[in-house]
């Protein structure tokens, strides 16, 4: 019971340091900022809202200003069976990627971040 209680207040001192430190988001112009908008509209993040990797990649999305979609797979029954289900385990972060009417489920917060930069950072 203590642990669990430890868990839960570093895990909101966690949130509150990510908004507390969160960096600027990154400018485009409309015409771009409207192409990320519908390229970020095939993606989602699975994510647990005080978990140290997840908060990396949302800071990510955040700087690159990339509205995905965030699924609580913790608090969320169907967005943690469809994580299971489909992703094949529950393991966050988590980034579904739907190109050309397949799924893609990308794991490792590292890998997230490579891929989002990839796609996002230029």
């Amino acid at each position: 019971m203590i642990i669990k209680a430890l868990r839960l207040g570093l895990g909101q001192l966690i949130v509150l340091g990510d908004l507390a430190t969160r960096p600027s988001k990154m400018k485009r112009t409309p015409e771009a900022q409207a192409v990320v908008d519908q390229a970020a509209g095939n993606l989602a993040l699975y994510q647990f809202k005080a978990c140290p990797f997840c908060v990396k990649i949302r800071r990510k999305l955040h700087t690159l200003n990339v509205p995905v979609t965030l699924r609580d797979a913790k608090n969320d029954l169907s967005s943690r069976r469809e994580l299971e289900s489909l992703g094949g385990k529950i393991q966050v972060p988590c980034l579904r990627i739907e190109e050309n009417g397949q799924s893609t489920w990308l794991y490792e917060s590292k890998a997230i971040a490579a891929y989002l930069d990839q796609r996002f950072a230029v």
